[in-house]
């Protein structure tokens, strides 16, 4: 049996049900996830490798709450190693993650968070998958949709907007802990609330997280303006490797470059730390798109790209074996570096031709 009324938000009552994900538009599936969280004692939290703030923080929020609520708790992410990035170091309830090899091999209820593909589960995939059941939350618009609830909501800015409907369907009052949590999410993935899909409500909810006495300004701190002195010669290095190719991307231009494992091994750095690397390559005004490729210690490339707003850069990485969002995506390839970036070209070249297409097509005004 569910707890009790959630108490009122310090802003001022809960919000009304569907008030946030696109809530009203999945009322059956919050009914069996909510269903099935009641029915569990015992339930595994997942999120995608090589996490970031919205699927480390979403996964730890709701694990924080559904311990308060009695259940037992596994938090995991299918990476071996497992590397938590500095940046997320003060993120509360980290007590409570476990080695991917501790999750049983088929759970009773598995939530994944965050996790835009099966393949995103990494080592974890084949147990969400043979789990009684797998509730998936996720706001990327490329998810082909897995599991067997699919709480799904592209409109939604952050992953950490759908557990804040779980916590207020399932009467968990914020406190601080899950406060950093959710707020990290979202400010994640809003960059700082500088995204187009951030919205009236996206500052509402992060209200209500600041009026539980999170401290916002040290967050920030610590997500964007705190690194090693060895990144700034990791990005010095991409930075002078950096290239401009205005004709790109149907005229609209392309920025890119790449980091080589050895830069990383040589400054003592992680590819988890590099994250923010794109944000630096995304800022000149002559390109609408920015790819960095960040090469890991088997040669695998992890490409991260962005778009100003004239290209979808998810449809671009899908063609890549990719996704994520319209605005901000990526992919991998064990490739060479030239021949990863030929493919993007081309990838660019074909959605370009097809937006074409649809905008001459019937009704194309």
């Amino acid at each position: 049996m569910l707890p009790g009324p959630r108490s009122e938000s310090p802003t001022g009552s809960a919000p009304e049900p569907g008030a946030a994900g696109g809530a009203g538009r999945f009322e059956g599936e919050w009914r069996r996830a909510l269903e099935l969280v009641a029915g569990s004692d015992e339930i595994d939290l997942v999120c995608h490798i090589c996490p970031d703030g919205d699927a480390l923080g979403s996964a730890l929020a709701a694990a924080l709450a559904l311990r308060g609520l009695g259940k037992r708790v596994r938090v995991s992410f299918g990476d071996d190693p497992q590397v938590i990035p500095e940046s997320l170091s003060f993120l509360p309830g980290q007590e409570l993650i476990v080695p991917a090899a501790a999750v049983p091999a088929a759970p009773a209820l598995v939530l994944a968070f965050d996790a835009a593909s099966e393949e995103r589960l990494g080592l974890l995939r084949d147990k969400a998958f043979a789990a009684d059941a797998l509730v998936v939350f996720d706001h990327h618009a490329s998810n082909p949709g897995f599991g067997t609830v699919r709480l799904i909501d592209p409109s939604a800015p952050a992953t950490a907007v759908l557990v804040d409907e779980l916590l207020r369907r399932l009467r968990v009052p914020l406190d601080q802990s899950i406060a950093t949590c959710l707020y990290t999410g979202i400010a994640t993935d809003t960059g700082s609330f500088k995204y187009r899909a951030t919205t009236p409500a996206t500052h509402e909810m992060a209200g209500r997280m600041l009026a539980t006495g999170i401290r916002q300004d040290l967050i920030s701190r610590q997500l964007w303006d705190t690194t090693s002195f060895g990144y700034l010669k990791v990005l010095a290095g991409a930075l002078e490797r950096a290239a401009f190719e205005p004709e790109e991307a149907d005229g609209h231009g392309l920025v890119w470059t790449w980091v080589p494992y050895q830069d990383m091994a040589l400054f003592g750095v992680t590819v988890e730390e590099i994250e923010g690397l794109i944000d630096v390559l995304r800022k000149p005004a002559e390109a609408d798109v920015a790819l960095v490729l960040k090469q890991d210690p088997d040669g695998t490339l992890r490409g991260s790209c962005r778009s100003r707003g004239a290209v979808d850069v998810a449809a671009v990485c899908a063609r890549l074996g990719g996704g994520g969002h319209v605005y901000a995506a990526g992919f991998s390839t064990r490739e060479a570096v030239a021949d990863a970036v030929q493919r993007f070209r081309t990838a660019l070249a074909e959605v370009a031709a097809a937006a074409g297409a649809d905008s001459e097509g019937p009704g194309a005004r």
